[in-house]
C-alpha cells in the first residue's frame, strides 16, 4: 500500500509539475490554463466527473473526434444535475456543489493519467528540489479535494480508475459501465453504478435469444472488459441452462488491421446456420461490423442481438439501416427528461462558457467554423453564434443522460443523509464535514433509496449494483422510415411482444437460427459429441417409441408404438371369424358331413332290423358313427370366439370324436383278427366277441381318453389367452394379437395322440385281417379306410407343425385341423357306411338274410381263399390246387368237429 502511494506520489508530481512549467512561461498568466482541458466548477464539496468527450485516437494520437452525443450530452447532464442541485433547498441546503470534470478520450491509458487530477488533493507534494527562475520558493495552486467520482463510461475505464480511487478511498459511482466484473466487492469495493451489470443484460438477452427458439448463436465482443465480460456472461449462463450453444465466439481487437471486419464476417459465414449475433462490443464496433456485413452482401442475413452499448442509438446504424433492420437491441429501463431537453436546447457560446468543449460541439453538430482557431479548418461555412440546438440541428436525447443525473443524484443524497448525520441543525459544512472520510460516504452511498429522474427507484445492493431492468428494442423499417421500437421488457423475467416484430424478408414467421432442424415425431435426437444443439435425427424403428427427445424405448409386449411413434397403443386383438375364408371351408365341410351322418343314423336307425344293419353290428356301428358326428361338430368350438366354455368344448371334443371311431374300428378289427386266428387251428369261438362285449372294450379305450381330459383339466383349468407373438410382425402396424384357447403345441399332441395310437392299431389289424373275403366281413373296407386316413395325417403334420412361424398361424393350423378331422370322418362314413346305405335305399332286394353258415365253414373258406391268393403268386397253376387241398385236409382237427351258427356272431 505504501509502495503504491509512493509511485502514484511520483507519478503525479512529475505530471503536475511538467503541466505547471508549460503552462505559466508568463508570469502574468493566471492559473486557469491548468484547467484548459476539464471543467472546475467551484463549490463547497467538489464531485470528479469522467465522460468520453472524444473517441479513441488513431496513430498514436489519445483522442479522436469530438463525440456529441455519448460525451457533451452526458457531460452536460451531470452539469445540469449540479444546477438542479444547487437550487433545491431540501437537497443539501447551504451546501454547494462543485465539479471538476475529464475527458477519458475513451481510452483506459489516457483516463487513468487524468484521474491522476482526483487524487493531488491526498498527495504531500516536496518542493524541496523545485525552484523559480528568480530563485525563489514556487507557490502551488491548492488542487481540489474530490470526494466522489462520477463515471467512467466504458468499463474498461471505469476499472482503470477504480484501482487507483479505492487506494484513496474516493467512491465511484458509474452511469454507464456494465461489466460483470466490477460486481467484484473484494476488488472494486468503492465502485457503484446505478445501471444493471451486464449479468443481468446478459441473461435478459439469453431470454430474448431462447423466446425467439434460436439455440445456436455466435457472439461478438469488443476487446476489453465491457465485451469480454459481458460474452463470457452470456457464455456462462448459457452453458448452465443447456438451451442454447455457442457456434462462435470472435473478438474485435483494439487497433483493428484494414479488412479485419471483413474476416470477422467471412468468419461468422462459416457457421451459416448460427445466423444470430449477439454482440457485447462499442458503438464504433457496431457501425464498422454493419458496414463490413452490408459490404459484403449479407444484407437480412444475420439476426442481430446488440446489448446496451446499441441500445437505441442512430449512429451505429446511419446509412445503413437496411442491415441493420431487424435487430433486437436492450437498453437499461429510462425515460427522456423533458427539463433537460429544455436546457440543452437553450445552450449556446453565450451562457455555456463553463463547458470548454461546447465550441467544438458547436462546430462539429452544425458543420460551422468558429474564428480562424476553430477545430473544422475545411469548413466554408462560418458560425455566428445564433444558431440554436433543435432548431438548426437535428437533437436526440443521449440514453444515458438519466443515469447520469441519477449518479450525480445519488451522490448528493448520500452527501445529504451524512451532513444531517454529521452535522445536524448547522448551516453549511460542519467541521466534521471539512474532511469527508471516503469509506463512510460509501456507507451512505450503499444505503441511498430514492426515486430517480425517470420516476424509477434508485437503489445498491451489497455489490454496488442497481436492479435490472431493460427495455428491448427492435429496429424496424416501415413506410421508408427506420425506428427503434419498444417490443418487450425484461425485470427478473422477459415480457416479450413477439407479434409487434418486423423481419427484412418481409415474412412475419420467425425467422430461425438452429444448428439442426427439430425432429419429427417418432424420432430421437443423436447429439454431436461437444455440440448439444446439433444433432441427427434417427427414426425409432420396431416396436419402440419416442421415450424423450433423446430416447426410444420398446413398447410393453401387449402394445405397439402409434402411427407417430410418440407412445403406445394396445395391439389389435383378432380372432378367427365364421366370415372368413379359413372358416368357410371347414364349416361347409363340417355341416356338409354332419347332414351325411345324420341321414345314415336315420337310415341305420329306421332299417334297424334289416340283416345289412345287423350285419354291420348295430351297437359298434352306432359308437361309430357317434364318433365320426363328433369330429364334424368339433369343427364349431375350434372357429367360435375363444371362452372358457368354448375352451372346455376343445379339450373334451378335440380328441374325443377320433377315440371313439377308432376304438370301435380297432374293437371291429380286433375281434375279426382274433376270429379267424383263432378259427385256423380251433373251432372253438374266441372270448370277448359278443356285442356287449364289444362295447365294454370300446369305452374302456374311450375312457383313458376322458381319463386324461380329467387331469388335464384338474392341472391347468381351461381358459384363453392373448397370443402377441404369432403375428408379431416386423412392421408394428401390422401386428395383431391373437385370442385363442391355452392350448399348447405340446397339449394339442397329447390329445390326438391317443386317438392317432388307436388309427395306427387299427390300421396295423386292418392289414392283418385284409385277406379275409369281403363277402364275410368288413376287414377289407376298414383298411382302405384306415390306409386313408393314415395318409389323410401323415399329410396334416407337416403342414399343422410346418406353419408354426407363419403369420397365418391361427388360420391355417385351424382349417388345417378342422378339415382334417372332417376329412378323416367322411372317409370312415363313406367307405363303411356309404355302401349299405345305398343298398339299404336303393336295392332293398339285396338287404335279405344270407344262408347260415356255420363257424367251421367261415374259417375254412377264408382259410382257403388266403392260401389261394397267397401260392398263385408263387407256384405255376397246376401246383396251386393240390397244395391248398393238402394244407386244409392238414389243418382239419380228427378228434372233434363243432359248428357255430353265423347268426349270432356276425363279421
Amino acid at each position: 500500500m505504501v509502495k503504491a502511494l509512493e509511485f502514484y506520489g511520483c507519478l503525479l508530481m512529475l505530471t503536475w509539475v511538467a503541466s505547471s512549467v508549460s503552462q505559466r512561461t508568463d508570469p502574468l498568466l493566471p492559473l486557469a490554463p491548468e484547467y484548459a482541458h476539464s471543467i472546475r466548477l467551484d463549490g463547497d464539496i467538489i464531485l470528479g466527473g469522467l465522460f468520453p468527450v472524444h473517441a479513441r485516437g488513431e496513430r498514436g494520437a489519445p483522442c479522436g473526434e469530438l463525440k456529441k452525443e455519448k460525451g457533451i450530452n452526458r457531460l452536460e447532464a451531470m452539469l445540469f444535475a449540479i444546477d438542479l442541485i444547487n437550487k433545491d433547498p431540501d437537497l443539501l441546503p447551504n451546501v454547494t456543489l462543485g465539479a471538476r470534470i475529464l475527458d477519458t478520450c475513451s481510452r483506459d491509458t489516457y483516463a487513468l493519467e487524468q484521474s491522476l487530477t482526483f487524487v493531488q488533493a491526498l498527495i504531500e507534494r516536496d518542493s524541496t528540489d523545485v525552484r523559480c527562475p528568480s530563485g525563489e520558493q514556487p507557490i502551488f495552486a491548492k488542487p481540489d479535494k474530490i470526494v466522489g467520482v462520477i463515471g467512467a463510461a466504458a468499463s474498461s475505464v471505469s476499472i482503470m480508475v477504480a484501482n487507483i480511487l479505492r487506494l484513496f478511498k474516493i467512491p465511484q459511482i458509474s452511469y454507464a459501465s456494465t461489466a460483470p466484473e466490477l460486481s467484484d466487492n473484494t476488488r472494486y469495493d468503492f465502485f457503484s453504478r446505478v445501471v444493471p451489470p451486464d449479468s443481468y443484460q446478459a441473461q435478459a438477452m439469453l431470454d430474448i435469444v431462447t423466446a425467439m427458439g434460436w439455440n445456436y448463436v455466435s457472439t461478438l465482443a469488443s476487446e476489453g472488459n465491457y465485451g469480454e465480460s459481458g460474452v463470457e456472461a452470456f457464455v456462462q449462463i448459457s452453458r448452465e441452462t443447456s438451451g442454447v450453444c455457442i457456434a462462435q465466439s470472435l473478438k474485435i481487437p483494439r487497433e483493428p488491421r484494414p479488412g479485419e471486419f471483413d474476416k470477422i464476417i467471412l468468419r461468422l459465414l462459416e457457421t451459416p446456420n448460427a445466423r444470430a449475433i449477439v454482440m457485447f462490443a462499442n458503438e464504433d464496433d457496431i457501425r464498422r461490423v454493419l458496414h463490413a456485413a452490408k459490404r459484403n452482401n449479407q444484407t437480412g442475413h444475420f439476426l442481430w442481438v446488440g446489448s446496451d452499448s446499441w441500445g437505441s442509438k442512430i449512429s451505429p446504424v446511419v446509412q445503413q439501416e437496411s442491415v441493420a433492420e431487424g435487430a433486437i437491441t436492450i437498453l437499461p429501463k429510462r425515460a427522456s427528461i423533458e427539463a433537460f431537453d429544455r436546457y440543452f436546447k437553450s445552450r449556446s457560446l453565450s451562457n455555456n462558457r463553463r463547458n470548454v468543449w461546447f465550441a467544438e460541439f458547436w462546430e462539429e453538430n452544425f458543420g460551422c467554423k468558429l474564428g480562424m482557431h476553430g477545430k473544422r479548418p475545411g469548413s466554408p461555412k462560418k458560425c455566428t453564434g445564433l444558431e440554436k440546438v433543435g432548431r438548426d440541428s437535428i437533437y436526440e436525447q443521449e440514453g444515458k443522460v438519466q443515469f447520469v443525473m441519477d449518479a450525480v443524484y445519488a451522490m448528493a443524497h448520500a452527501l445529504h443523509r451524512m451532513h444531517r448525520d454529521l452535522c445536524y441543525g448547522y448551516l453549511g459544512l460542519c467541521p466534521r464535514m471539512s474532511n469527508i472520510d471516503g469509506k463512510e460516504l460509501l456507507g451512505y452511498i450503499r444505503n441511498v433509496s430514492f426515486n430517480g429522474s425517470a420516476k424509477t427507484p434508485v437503489v445498491f445492493n451489497e455489490n454496488g449494483d442497481a436492479p435490472g431492468r431493460y427495455d428491448i428494442y427492435q429496429y424496424q423499417i416501415s413506410n421508408r422510415s427506420a425506428e427503434y421500437r419498444i417490443i418487450g421488457h425484461w425485470t427478473d423475467q422477459l415480457h416479450l411482444n413477439i407479434d409487434v416484430m418486423q423481419w427484412a424478408s418481409g415474412d412475419s414467421s420467425l425467422p430461425p437460427s438452429v444448428c439442426s432442424l427439430p425432429c419429427q415425431t417418432g424420432e430421437r435426437k443423436k447429439v454431436v459429441k461437444g455440440v448439444p444443439c446439433c444433432w441427427h435425427c434417427e427414426r425409432c424403428e420396431g416396436y419402440h417409441y419416442q421415450a424423450s427427445e433423446f430416447t426410444c424405448q420398446l413398447c410393453p409386449y401387449e402394445q405397439s408404438p402409434d402411427q407417430n411413434r410418440s407412445g403406445c397403443q394396445p395391439i389389435p386383438i383378432i380372432k378367427l371369424e365364421w366370415h372368413s375364408p379359413w372358416a368357410v371351408v371347414p364349416v361347409f365341410i363340417a355341416i356338409l358331413g354332419i347332414f351325411a351322418t345324420t341321414f345314415v343314423v336315420a337310415t341305420f336307425v329306421r332299417y334297424n332290423d334289416t340283416p345289412i344293419v345287423r350285419a354291420s353290428g348295430r351297437e359298434m356301428s352306432y359308437v361309430l358313427l357317434t364318433g365320426i358326428f363328433l369330429c364334424y361338430v368339433i369343427t364349431f368350438p375350434m372357429i367360435a370366439a375363444p371362452g372358457v366354455i368354448v375352451c372346455s368344448f376343445r379339450r373334451i371334443f378335440l380328441g374325443l370324436g377320433m377315440c371313439f371311431s377308432y376304438a370301435a374300428l380297432l374293437t371291429k378289427t380286433n375281434r375279426i383278427h382274433r376270429i379267424f386266428e383263432q378259427g385256423k387251428c380251433s373251432v372253438a369261438a374266441p372270448r370277448f366277441i359278443s356285442p356287449a362285449s364289444q362295447l365294454v372294450i370300446t369305452f374302456s379305450l374311450i375312457s383313458v381318453q376322458l381319463m386324461g381330459v380329467f387331469v388335464w383339466f384338474v392341472a391347468d383349468p381351461p381358459h384363453t389367452i392373448v397370443d402377441y407373438g404369432e403375428q408379431r410382425t416386423q412392421h408394428p402396424e401390422n401386428a395383431r394379437g391373437v385370442l385363442k384357447c391355452d392350448i399348447s403345441d405340446l397339449s394339442l399332441i397329447c390329445s390326438l395322440g391317443y386317438s392317432i395310437l388307436l388309427m395306427v392299431t387299427c390300421t396295423v389289424y386292418a392289414i392283418k385281417t385284409r385277406g379275409v373275403p369281403e363277402t364275410f366281413n368288413e376287414a377289407k373296407p376298414i383298411g382302405f379306410t384306415m390306409y386313408t386316413t393314415c395318409i389323410i395325417w401323415l399329410a396334416f403334420i407337416p403342414i399343422f407343425f410346418g406353419t408354426a412361424q407363419s403369420a397365418e398361424r391361427m388360420y391355417i393350423q385351424t382349417a388345417t385341423l378342422t378339415v382334417s378331422l372332417s376329412l378323416s370322418a367322411s372317409v370312415s362314413l363313406g367307405m363303411l357306411y356309404m355302401p349299405k346305405v345305398y343298398i339299404i335305399i336303393l336295392h332293398p332286394e339285396q338287404n335279405v338274410p344270407k344262408r347260415k353258415r356255420s363257424f367251421k365253414a367261415i374259417v375254412t373258406a377264408a382259410t382257403v381263399t388266403n392260401k389261394l391268393s397267397h401260392l398263385a403268386s408263387e407256384r405255376p397253376n397246376g401246383e396251386v390246387k393240390t397244395e391248398l387241398c393238402e394244407s386244409v385236409d392238414n389243418c382239419t382237427p380228427s378228434t372233434k368237429t363243432t359248428y357255430v351258427s353265423y347268426t349270432n356272431h356276425a363279421i
